[in-house]
């Protein structure tokens, strides 16, 4: 029996993780996913489980290679951003996978600002909106002065994507694509790590930067087959539409965050657009790539599991709906009826409602199509950062709401000088890892 040779790809998700087999022709002939129940860290925040998450990652490798109809050749890893991993030597973790959603001390983090010379002087030079824990290099500033016993116990310090790749080659790297996206540890002028971190004396802790298509070989348990050095989601998903595309283009990367991507926009930053989740991440090209960032899939998970216990209809009724014009234009007529949870209209300029009462709405379509409605005009306002200053004309969007039929033509109805087109790159992320390791990859050029 002739094996088919196949490339494995780690798409870690903060809520799916995701395992694929691609061929070839890099179409996908082996898929399965897995949840991981969040554990906890030390002060009770919610943390992902990196010890489970080792554990399965491991044992579904293992399980594929022993699949008689494949042979596995190459093998790459791409995962969400804004996430550090502190190990020691060995590369075994010393401390919990820290949330990026944790809060982070603001007396620390006033004194931070106030020793770079101010907070905009600081996001400006890093090209990172004031995001806290999401900033993930002050993370380092956050153990070394809250958890000093924690902090000493660290040797290398490096994002998620590289720390999963480090787990099958046992080499410790960084990647410009994970340095270079909102973490605070990138002098954008400067091309090079900011000044704080030798201030600091954390600068030993992070690890030599390499591009995204660098390789190297798993260790001898793991076949010695090719391995990337895993790649940060968005600059995954990214890469398969410059591959393939040969006019200016847009990408709505849509998931927990929806990401409004712009690689053909070159303005610089300005304050104004970092205070509103602008900023700039270094692609796989070393380019700087203008993006904003909005938290549409928690946004949308917490509003209809409410309108699911309220108006008492089961999961999965959403989608089960169709864009339908005339409900469009009833919602459109009754504005300012939606109070979002995690999103804050007031900083794009628009309102919302004081608070989120399910009784103004006739029924589950009512209450939907609203929130969708309101959502949508807030997904434009952080879409047109990235859209000004630029000539593109086309948009892709991919991920989970690239299948709900009423964002899509809302924002069809919404923006009719712009094409929208839904992405057939379902696993777009996944797909661009799996560009990465292949022989004959060249770098796209924008």
């Amino acid at each position: 029996m002739n094996k088919i040779s196949v490339t494995a790809i780690f798409d870690i998700g903060k809520t799916n993780k995701k395992f694929f087999l691609f061929d070839q022709d890099l179409e996908v002939v082996y898929q399965t996913y897995h949840r991981l129940e969040p554990g906890v860290d030390e002060d009770g925040f919610q943390s992902e489980p990196i010890d489970e998450l080792k554990d399965w990652m491991i044992d579904t490798f293992n399980k594929a290679r022993q699949m008689e109809e494949f042979e596995i050749t190459r093998i790459n890893f791409t995962s969400y951003g804004a996430t550090l991993v502190h190990t020691d030597e060995n590369g075994q973790p010393v401390t919990p996978l820290y949330d990026y959603l944790k809060p982070y001390p603001e007396e620390l983090l006033d004194q931070f600002y106030k020793e770079q010379g101010g907070r905009m002087v600081f996001c400006t030079t890093t090209a990172s909106p004031p995001l806290a824990m999401l900033n993930s290099g002050l993370q380092l500033y956050f153990l070394k002065n809250e958890k000093p016993e924690q902090f000493k116990k660290i040797k290398h310090t490096f994002h998620l994507p590289q720390y999963l790749s480090s787990i099958f080659t046992g080499k410790f790297v960084s990647d410009f694509t994970s340095i270079g996206c909102h973490t605070g540890l990138w002098d954008f002028k400067k091309q090079e790590y900011h000044k704080w971190l030798k201030e600091n004396e954390v600068l030993d802790l992070l690890l030599p930067a390499m591009n995204s298509s660098s390789i190297f070989k798993t260790l001898p348990e793991f076949g010695e087959i090719p391995s990337g050095i895993g790649v940060h989601d968005s600059s995954s998903a990214l890469l398969p539409y410059l591959k393939r595309e040969n006019e200016p283009f847009m990408l709505l990367s849509t998931g927990t965050w929806a990401i409004s991507i712009n690689p053909f926009n070159k303005s610089p930053l300005t304050e104004s657009e970092l205070l509103k989740d602008c900023l700039q991440f270094i692609g796989i090209t070393g380019d700087p790539i203008k993006i904003s960032r909005l938290f549409i899939g928690e946004e949308h998970k917490y509003q209809v599991e409410k309108m699911y216990e309220f108006f008492q209809k089961p999961m999965g009724t959403y989608k089960k709906l169709a864009f339908e014009e005339y409900r469009f234009n009833q919602v459109k007529s009754k504005p300012n009826r939606v109070r979002f949870h995690y999103l804050k209209p007031e900083a794009y300029g628009l309102t919302q409602a004081e608070s989120m009462n399910f009784e103004e709405f006739e029924d589950f379509e009512d209450a939907y199509y609203s929130f969708i409605h309101e959502l949508t005009d807030l997904q434009i306002a952080a879409l047109k950062l990235v859209w000004a200053n630029s000539s593109v004309s086309r948009m892709f969007i991919d991920g989970g709401f690239n299948a709900n039929e009423i964002f899509v033509g809302m924002l069809r109805k919404k923006l009719p000088e712009l094409e929208i087109l839904t992405s057939d790159f379902a696993l777009g992320t996944a797909l661009g890892a799996a560009l990465l390791v292949q022989p004959d990859f060249k770098p796209p050029v924008i």
